[in-house]
């Protein structure tokens, strides 16, 4: 049950966020994902800058 409510308070700021943030989150998450299958050594934070401003704007 601990764990349980662990995740719950892990998740909240993520579940809570406006639209447009958990867009970014999620946007992040999936680039990250691909770039770690891929083993990609690259930095990353032009493609992070990219999606917020495609977001933001």
């Amino acid at each position: 049950m601990s764990t349980e409510l662990d995740i719950e308070d892990v998740q909240a700021p993520i579940t809570t966020a406006p639209p447009e943030v958990k867009q970014i989150i999620e946007r992040v998450c999936r680039l990250e994902k691909s770039r770690l299958a891929r083993k990609s050594k690259s930095a990353i934070n032009d493609d992070i800058l990219g999606i917020i401003k495609e977001v933001v704007q």
